[in-house]
């Protein structure tokens, strides 16, 4: 990677895991509206059903995500009680017994429940919905709190796939960023994974975070490896103390400087094809026979709230505080404030705050974004074609893209783009030129790499 180009194009970009992104929802789409949207879908659209699980034993200072921290199970078992009664909501308002194909836990830590709630949840959910044969079961895992029993039960509810949060094994950068989870705490979680017949296994790691140099994060990626992980994707650290109070709590300075960023981001993704991964996206690595590496392959790569997936289904239901959720007509983001949101619930009404009408140009726009951000290359008039609209109208966008191709970050061919080799970890600024929402929002994101 050019080091002229990490100070260039170091821009506050979305992560592009929806169009519109989630700064543009706003009140005009409420339950209301979520309620017509639901009973408006067609009994056959297939579905795919997240569940944020909002609490965690302790906060992780590089944490950017939604949770609150609790010591006391009760909390996490009240907060269950809502997210359950939030289901039966959504699913009495859909046309019927609708089918799922994929089913995702995330948090905050869905470890927290305890195995047994687990087990009532999954079966919950099969009560409502048919969960399909050969459905993908994910569950994000903390090994420090999932125990052998909770992975049994993961077992014996279905789950095919987990995902392993590291982000780093170094003792020092653990320390700095309040995470202690010793390599020995993750390889017998994995162990235990893979006796229970869960062989999908997913792990995170980070780079940007304090303390790190591109040699230690190499080393990191070596010992991730050395577990076997089918998938691994690889997060820069976004540092947001404005929207996250306790990232104050990391020293600015101890944090890599632009270029080491970069260094870091383009030692461990060589590193990571070097021993046999396949580069996905902007920032996951498969093993070739993985459904994600040929997925890509095959052209069939799709990205959602929880990055890239192989998921395909037509509508994506959001459950929990802060969950969001993707239909046909647009997007519906919940309550965030856990009070809040199930005080919503249990008043016996969808917990839905905010949202986004989106139109045929929005989803216009979102083929091509997503075309870029999976295969790092689009043809706007095969795009435009299949949805009946002129290429014409992107002449600005590609004139926009000039300065990007004479960096040689893409190649521009008539109205196919490219995104090169140089320009992978700068796609979302290719992307950012079809971005017709982005200029009220742009300073709400994370940096581009």
């Amino acid at each position: 990677m050019r080091l002229d180009l990490t100070q260039k194009y170091d821009l506050r970009l979305p992560r592009y895991t929806s169009y519109p992104t989630a700064p543009h929802f706003s009140p005009a789409v409420g339950a209301e509206t979520y309620a017509a949207w639901l009973a408006a879908m067609a009994p056959d659209t297939p579905l795919s059903l997240y569940l944020h699980i909002a609490y965690c034993a302790e906060m992780c200072w590089f944490c950017g995500c939604h949770t609150k921290i609790t010591q006391r199970y009760a909390p996490v078992a009240d907060y269950l009680d809502a997210l359950l009664k939030e289901i039966a909501l959504v699913a009495e308002r859909l046309p019927s017994r609708m089918k799922a194909r994929h089913v995702h836990f995330g948090g905050g830590s869905p470890t927290i429940l305890s195995p047994e709630d687990f087990l009532k949840t999954m079966d919950f959910l099969r009560a409502r919905f048919v969960i399909a044969p050969g459905a993908e079961v994910a569950v994000e895992l903390d090994p420090r709190t999932a125990d052998q029993a909770y992975v049994a039960a993961m077992a014996k509810g279905g789950v095919t796939r987990a995902s392993i949060g590291v982000q780093d094994f170094n003792p020092k950068v653990q320390q700095a960023i309040n995470r202690i989870q010793p390599y020995e705490v993750s390889k017998r979680v994995i162990d235990w994974l893979r006796k229970a017949g869960i062989a999908g296994i997913n792990m995170d790691l980070v780079y940007g975070l304090p303390f790190q140099t591109a040699e230690s994060v190499v080393e990191t990626i070596e010992q991730a490896v050395g577990l076997g992980p089918q998938r691994i994707a690889l997060f820069g650290y976004a540092h947001v103390p404005w929207m996250k109070k306790h990232q104050r709590l990391i020293p600015e300075e101890t944090l890599p400087d632009v270029p080491e960023r970069w260094r870091q981001y383009e030692w461990a993704s060589r590193r990571l094809v070097e021993l046999g991964y396949v580069a996905v996206g902007l920032d996951h690595f498969a093993k070739p026979d993985d459904e994600l590496a040929l997925a890509l392959k095959e052209g069939r790569l799709h990205r959602n709230f929880q990055g890239y997936t192989t998921d395909s289904a037509g509508s994506l239901l959001g459950f929990g505080a802060s969950g969001i959720g993707a239909l046909d007509q647009g997007y519906v983001g919940n309550e965030g404030g856990i009070d809040a949101y199930k005080r919503i619930v249990r008043e016996g009404k969808l917990a839905t705050t905010r949202g986004i009408a989106i139109t045929d140009a929005d989803r216009l726009r979102r083929a091509i974004i997503e075309r870029l951000m999976c295969d790092l290359a689009v043809d706007l008039d095969r795009v435009c074609a299949a949805h009946k609209a002129d290429a014409g109208q992107f002449a600005p966008a590609l004139a926009s893209l000039a300065p990007l191709a004479g960096d040689g970050v893409v190649t521009i061919e008539g109205r196919r783009i490219r995104v090169t080799d140089d320009g992978r970890p700068l796609v979302r600024a290719v992307c950012a030129a079809f971005d017709q929402y982005l200029k009220a929002g742009e300073q709400r994101h994370s940096k581009a790499v």
